[in-house]
């Protein structure tokens, strides 16, 4: 049997402080710290505590030269290897270690940037909710909490600075001075199917698909992406699309239609949506949302090992997140985007690979509940009469 290190691994010493209660009764006031290791593996999605004999031997076997386990057991010790193959940080080359191969190996042929697919990993959320972490602290509670933010802006330059001319009027202006982010849905009310229909097809729908080769294309859409890509994809959860059942759905870009993937009744998709939602229930009742989904293989397909691919996925997230933001507007809806999310478990809904797709927000539109814009909004140079 041969075996070699997984391909992306990261080690953390971890520190525990505890009271030293001798030195305490003798008179002293002291804390004791005691350090471990535990490895982070993009691979297991785990943390792993290792002990120092571990440590030594992973950082010597290589990821790329497979080598004999006995070799290895000779140098470092039968009980070290055993337990670092259980682990799956090393990986064996026979049958009984086949699942942590299979997973090793999606993590390399994907080309990953190792640091992106760690902090890509380790970022997910699992089963978040108001009660396990999720906290929606009010502005006056941030500021009893931390003290004055800083400051909304940089007051920096050398010089006369330079007076420009009022913004002239132009036809985008109805829509950017209108556009907001809703926190209170109307749970009465419903998207049209044509207005869906526009939100999607101008958002996420190739509007061009042009060939590069005799077996690839590439999409032409109304925003930007690294590359030219387009390596988001749209997953619709429908709660009250006039037309549609509820449920979630797979926007299809070049065929502009919605392929079922779940079907839900009224209380089941709101409740999924809550909990997509890592229980934001002033988000949940939007009638229309959207999970926006990264293909790592399409992206990494030409940013191979990229410092920069990881970032540009975010980018491209953001980018159709505010083209969705104006259409909504446009339509009379105000909307919003929030990658506060149970990522993971998103996944799991959805049948996703974490190492081949990034689940990277959520966006959604509706009708507003009647006097939900209540947030006083000021121009530059008012103050707050309030």
């Amino acid at each position: 049997m041969k075996l070699r290190r997984c391909a992306v691994l990261y080690i953390e010493p971890r520190e525990e402080l505890a009271i030293d209660w001798k030195v305490v009764l003798a008179g002293g006031s002291a804390l004791a710290a005691t350090t471990h290791w535990v490895a982070l593996a993009p691979h297991l999605d785990l943390e792993l505590r290792i002990d120092a004999d571990q440590l030594a031997a992973l950082g010597a076997l290589s990821q790329t030269v497979w080598v004999e386990r006995t070799v290895a057991e000779q140098r470092y010790g039968e009980r070290c290897v055993a337990g670092l193959l259980e682990q799956g940080l090393l990986i064996g080359d026979t049958p009984q270690y086949a699942a942590q191969r299979e997973r090793d190996d999606t993590l390399r042929a994907t080309h990953w940037r190792p640091l992106s697919a760690l902090a890509h990993t380790y970022g997910r959320w699992r089963g978040v909710t108001g009660e396990t972490g999720m906290e929606a602290p009010s502005f006056q509670e941030l500021l009893e909490r931390y003290g004055e933010p800083p400051p909304p802006t940089l007051d920096i330059g050398t010089g006369e600075a330079l007076k420009l001319p009022p913004a002239a009027a132009g036809r985008m202006d109805e829509q950017l001075l209108q556009r907001y982010t809703g926190r209170n849905f109307d749970l009465q009310a419903s998207v049209p199917l044509e207005v869906a229909a526009r939100l999607l097809q101008r958002t996420f729908a190739a509007q061009e698909v042009r060939k590069v080769g005799p077996h690839s294309s590439v999409l032409k859409k109304t925003s930007p992406s690294g590359g030219g890509l387009h390596p988001i994809e749209a997953f619709v959860l429908a709660q009250r699309v006039d037309g549609v059942a509820p449920g979630l759905y797979h926007y299809h870009p070049i065929s502009h239609e919605l392929r079922p993937l779940q079907t839900l009744d009224s209380e089941a998709a709101a409740a999924l949506a809550r909990y997509m939602l890592a229980d934001q229930h002033w988000l949940s009742t939007a009638p229309l949302q959207v999970v926006l989904v990264a293909r790592m293989e399409r992206s990494f397909w030409k940013y191979r090992n990229h410092q920069k691919a990881y970032r540009a996925l975010a980018l491209d997230a953001g980018h159709l997140s505010q083209t969705f933001y104006l259409l909504a507007t446009e339509a009379g809806y105000p909307a919003f985007i929030t990658a506060a999310i149970n990522d993971a478990d998103i996944e799991k809904t959805l049948g996703l690979d974490h190492l081949r797709h990034a689940v990277v927000a959520m966006c959604g539109c509706g009708p507003a509940a009647q006097g939900e814009r209540t947030m006083v909004e000021l121009r530059y140079g008012e103050t707050d009469a309030i």
